[in-house]
């Protein structure tokens, strides 16, 4: 061998050594978000994602649903939790299953010890079946009166009294603009509430809004969170600065810091043709926060307590 082809094999064969020990940058269909860099907030130890969802055709869809994605996994999750530095998690039963929760319990089993859920059910669910959804780490259950579906507005008190002594709390999912013909019934729960996605205050104009002003006055009684997630949800002005959210954001964080979350809401499902950065949001989320001391209350301490984490 020459030695000019002796240098070219070994050129040829540290290339490929060090493309072998490089990790592999998974794509979007694999983790259902944009870019590969991770964020450059690092989030403390302990960090809770208390809103994301898991997909699986194994499992049914409901009858007349219009929201199908792709299959979302949880290892398919985990590739996400690796890139923002990850442990801990809150798997919602998206409205895909109506009240079948079985991909969301077969999800929380598989994240073992790191991951709680919130359920979706109606009236007809028994006692038996509230403490066996207990055992599996089920610590609320959503209602999703964005769309006509599995829960209603009459089920509200009653399954509210009825998951109170489980220590569980009601999630809620629903346009702002509802909220105050809604706040009525929202202050009288005997259990904690949640309202996810920045309470959906609309844009243009949320600053301002009635929407804003009545989330405001359920979190100043002190039994309402808000989750922060989803702002492309709502947002006219879009990624990556959300410009138009980030005004109501910050005022409700000001206002109670103790009583805000953070949620992923990965896979996006609402994002049909482009899904977002999630290393963005999470820096864009920790930004509009700024106090070290506040991230460590909304990504660690406010969802450890409200999901009974240990």
């Amino acid at each position: 061998m020459s030695n000019a082809t002796r240098r070219e094999f070994l050129q040829f064969a540290g290339a490929a050594l060090m493309s072998a020990a490089l990790p592999k940058v998974a794509s979007a269909e694999e983790t259902w978000s944009s870019g590969t860099e991770r964020p450059a907030f690092m989030l403390p130890e302990g960090a809770i994602d208390c809103h994301m969802h898991i997909y699986d055709d194994r499992f049914p869809v409901a009858p007349g649903t219009t929201l199908r994605p792709p299959d979302a996994t949880a290892a398919q999750y985990r590739l996400l939790q690796t890139r923002l530095g990850l442990k801990r998690n809150v798997v919602v039963t998206p409205s895909t299953y109506g009240t079948d929760n079985r991909c969301t319990l077969e999800a929380i089993r598989q994240f073992g010890g790191n991951a709680r859920g919130v359920a979706v059910i109606d009236s007809s669910v028994s006692d038996a079946e509230l403490r066996s959804l207990d055992r599996g780490g089920i610590r609320a259950i959503r209602f999703n009166l964005s769309y006509p579906g599995a829960t209603t507005l009459d089920m509200l008190a009653p399954l509210a009294a009825r998951i109170s002594d489980l220590g569980w709390h009601i999630e809620l999912v629903v346009q702002g603009a509802r909220l105050p013909e809604l706040e009525r019934h929202l202050s009288a729960l005997p259990c904690a509430l949640v309202i996810d996605h920045i309470a959906h205050v609309p844009q243009p104009g949320g600053l301002s809004s009635d929407a804003l002003r009545t989330a405001r006055r359920l979190v100043e009684k002190g039994k309402t969170w808000i989750t922060l997630s989803g702002p492309y949800v709502d947002s006219k002005t879009g990624a990556p600065a959300y410009e138009d959210v980030a005004p109501v954001a910050k005022t409700l964080i000001d206002m109670a810091p103790e009583r805000m979350l953070w949620g992923s809401d990965w896979p996006h499902p609402t994002e049909k043709t482009h899904k977002p950065d999630d290393a963005s949001l999470l820096d864009t989320f920790a930004g509009w926060i700024g106090r070290p001391d506040w991230q460590h209350l909304i990504f660690v301490t406010n969802p450890a307590k409200l999901y009974g984490f240990v």
